[in-house]
């Protein structure tokens, strides 16, 4: 195997990085396609670093095929091991874990630790009267920095169970705003995590706009309630897209509705199209392939683009096509 090809250069300091132009395109729920609005988006933006944050489930690549040219491990918290060799039996770290992480031997009372259980709080560690066990750090996940064909791309791949999703996060974001800002480009455009939980809230603090892709269903409704509460909370202008509007139009009207409540603008209504899946099953933004979609896309990404870096939003939303 090929050496991986030098890292991209980083900022020496996070000023620069700090003022670099964020979209955050989220979605409450998964299966939105927020992703291949992303996938367009990276396609037709010219100068962008691309940052997959969706680390539980990522699936950016499988649409922009990056090449990896740097990958790194991710440590997230500490792992609790008992020495058995210096284990005396006690016991006293299976009464103290509330995680009942801890197991014992039934013939010997030697103590193990489940690392599945384990939840690195380290209260067995601190009572341990032997000192008989260690909390080294536990390696939860990889992070990659990528070329693909739209720009620099940083992305991540957390483990089976593993935690600290949102500090794997915050690093995508941390190092995207880095390479920005060192090599000049306009801005970040990230795929953002599903629900309203800490990867979100990781994914959002601090960005400049934010794009929520929904859908006319019922979960999608209830979601967007919720997503677009998150978004005001943290002060963050947001405008809303209606993916697949025309397969619900009451729904979709419905979340014009609501959207408005908040004082959110409806950017765009993209249409059901087949060619969709085609592009995921090709591994291409859909753009590449037209249709009707692509060209709602196409008019979505013009109206974010002048409102992404501190612009106003076009006055007047898209009107429903027949």
């Amino acid at each position: 195997m090929a050496p991986p090809a030098a890292p991209l250069p980083l900022v020496e300091s996070q000023a620069d990085a700090a003022h670099v132009p964020e979209l955050v395109v989220i979605s409450g729920k998964g299966g939105t396609g927020k992703t291949s609005v992303v996938g367009s988006f990276a396609a037709l933006a010219d100068n962008l670093v691309l940052a997959d944050c969706d680390v539980d489930a990522a699936d950016l690549h499988l649409v922009l095929a990056p090449e990896i040219r740097e990958r790194n491990l991710f440590v997230g918290g500490h792992e609790a091991r008992v020495r058995e060799a210096d284990c005396t039996a006690c016991r006293v770290c299976r009464e103290v874990c509330r995680f009942d992480a801890i197991g014992c031997d039934p013939d010997t009372g030697i103590c193990t630790v489940d690392p599945i259980a384990c939840e690195g709080c380290g209260v067995c560690v601190e009572q341990c009267p032997e000192q008989a066990i260690d909390f080294p750090a536990r390696t939860c996940g990889e992070w990659f920095v990528s070329s693909t064909a739209s720009g620099p791309m940083v992305h991540a791949r957390l483990g089976i169970a593993a935690e600290n999703s949102g500090k794997l996060v915050t690093l995508v974001r941390r190092e995207a705003k880095r390479i920005a800002a060192t090599s000049g480009r306009a801005g970040i455009l990230v795929d953002g995590p599903p629900g309203v939980g800490c990867p979100v809230i990781a994914a959002l603090s601090g960005a400049t706009r934010v794009l929520v892709v929904t859908e006319p269903t019922v979960s999608g409704e209830h979601d967007l309630e919720r997503v677009l509460q998150l978004v005001k909370h943290f002060g963050i202008p947001a405008a809303v897209c209606v993916n697949r509007w025309d397969i619900h139009p009451e729904g979709t009207a419905r979340i014009e509705d609501r959207a408005r409540e908040h004082g959110v603008t409806l950017f765009a209504k993209i249409r059901y199209d087949t060619a969709v899946t085609s592009a995921q099953v090709q591994g291409r933004p859909v753009v590449e392939l037209g249709g009707p979609a692509a060209d709602d896309i196409r008019e979505l990404w013009e109206r974010v683009e002048a409102w992404w870096d501190g612009g106003e939003p076009p006055p007047t939303q898209p009107e429903v096509r027949k």
